[in-house]
């Protein structure tokens, strides 16, 4: 029963970031009817909503008054830049609806995104529209900071100079690696569409001056010529064929002793226990034609097809894991 109903929290947590109740209480607690105006909520369910969310542990209460905990405080104030909620809402305003069709996702394989019957690729209206494109580039962010975060101190950093991020969205993962190694200097390799995100989310950083930006596609132009490439949320995007091809581009872009890191919610490889990673796959059902989500055995396999000479996984945080390929 709890699982069946589990949309029922999983929704009253996504209306309250989509209500940036979490911001507004990062500026201190309040009491109910202080909240709810704030919010512009009506009386009605008001009091059960926020009493939910303290159940859920998602707030606290201290001497009458609506509280975030100290991980929503960091992690679901929009002010702070530790803000993991782009991901939480593009999920409550996309996949939530979409995700009510996975019967019939199963059923036919087909997607159940906007492309649905015939409409027009969500993505390439997304990177049409740039007020999409922020809020796209935005939640994809907050999905891999955490694990960028990871990345920056789990890898030996320290023995190379020059790394490229493909596909690297707003650039939070050449950030937080940037940052924490300063003679690293890095290329963020994306569509053109998104330079102009990304080399603002860089310059607000400070880090302007060592992450450039490299406008290209990742299966029409070459990769670019650094000694260590990253691909997160990248692979699990496409069929076998076009993941076997990406990382063929990536072994013929890297020099000798070059690296290649790949990372995803990587499947444990008894297929029992990364209930997310199976999940992330469900999701690549749902929004791509091809696309689905693979255990670490998986990638070494294909990164050995590839011509990579030393290939290993190497956990992360939570689900997620990243496979090293040497050339």
């Amino acid at each position: 029963m709890r699982l069946g109903l589990g949309f029922w929290g999983s929704k009253a947590f996504l209306s309250a970031v989509e209500l940036g109740l979490f911001t507004t209480l990062a500026k201190g607690p309040l009491d109910h009817d202080a909240l709810r105006e704030k919010l512009g909520l009506h009386e009605r369910g008001s009091r059960d909503f926020f009493d939910a969310l303290v159940a859920l542990r998602m707030l606290d209460m201290r001497a009458g008054k609506y509280a975030n905990t100290p991980e929503t405080d960091i992690y679901l104030d929009r002010a702070k830049p530790s803000y993991i909620g782009g991901l939480l809402e593009m999920s409550n305003r996309r996949l939530y609806p979409f995700w009510g069709h996975l019967t019939e996702a199963l059923r036919s394989g087909q997607p159940q995104n906007e492309s649905k019957d015939g409409g027009p690729n969500p993505f390439a209206a997304m990177y049409a529209d740039p007020v999409n494109l922020e809020g796209f580039l935005k939640a994809m962010t907050g999905v891999s900071l955490p694990t960028a975060r990871a990345i920056a101190t789990a890898f030996p950093w320290a023995n190379y100079k020059t790394f490229a991020d493909i596909g690297c969205a707003q650039g939070g993962l050449m950030v937080e690696v940037g940052a924490a190694h300063p003679h690293l200097s890095g290329i963020g390799f994306d569509l053109p569409a998104v330079q102009p995100v990304f080399e603002q989310y860089v310059k607000e950083r400070g880090l302007a001056g060592r992450l450039a930006f490299q406008p290209g596609n990742f299966f029409e132009d070459a990769l670019p010529k650094t000694e260590v490439l990253v691909m997160g949320h990248i692979l699990h995007d496409w069929n076998l064929v076009q993941k076997q091809m990406l990382l063929g581009k990536a072994h013929a872009a890297l020099g000798d002793g070059g690296t290649l890191i790949v990372y995803d919610a990587m499947i444990d490889d008894g297929r029992r226990e990364n209930a997310f990673g199976l999940l992330m796959s469900l999701n690549m059902l749902i929004e791509t034609p091809g696309g689905f989500d693979y255990t670490g055995a998986d990638c070494l396999g294909w990164m050995r097809n590839a011509g990579f000479r030393e290939v290993r996984v190497q956990h992360l945080q939570g689900p997620y894991s990243m496979a090293l390929a040497t050339k």
